[in-house]
């Protein structure tokens, strides 16, 4: 498998729709919510990560000043475990450094102990926990934070 990240464009929206509601069903991002994102070019950065042409994973960082919060990372399940999280993390954590950002954060839902190895592989320290964070389900998210707080 040869995975290629490129910056994520409008027209990459609606196939990583499918994706974002088969991984975070209730929780999925709306379609207005990726649009914005991407109208925000000073601020944000949108990757996604192609197998042959086919998306299989989509990341993004929001950028400010001295601190960056990564804001989604999703890989369509028939490619986890092979290391398609990682390129994208590692991607966002390069453009977040690029642009400045010292502390990066982060929030994870709780009960996903696979992302949060993600992020601990990668230098991510938990450091609270935000009660009902996601909505509607209302799931709570840990915190997690690399680099100085």
């Amino acid at each position: 498998m040869t995975v290629t990240v490129r910056e994520m464009r409008w027209w990459d929206i609606e196939p990583i729709l499918s994706m974002e509601h088969e991984l975070f069903s209730d929780d999925a991002w709306t379609p207005g919510l990726f649009w914005s994102e991407l109208a925000q070019t000073s601020t944000r950065h949108y990757l996604v990560a192609e197998n042959d042409g086919d998306i299989i994973g989509y990341a993004g960082v929001g950028c400010f000043g001295a601190e960056a919060y990564v804001q989604t990372i999703g890989v369509d399940e028939k490619h986890w475990g092979t290391g398609v999280g990682s390129v994208l993390l590692a991607a966002l954590l390069a453009e977040a450094e690029k642009r400045g950002a010292q502390t990066i954060l982060l929030e994870v839902r709780a009960d996903n102990d696979r992302a949060t190895r993600l992020y601990e592989r990668f230098g991510f320290a938990s450091a609270g926990l935000r009660k009902g964070y996601y909505q509607p389900s209302g799931a709570d998210a840990r915190v997690m934070i690399r680099g100085p707080a």
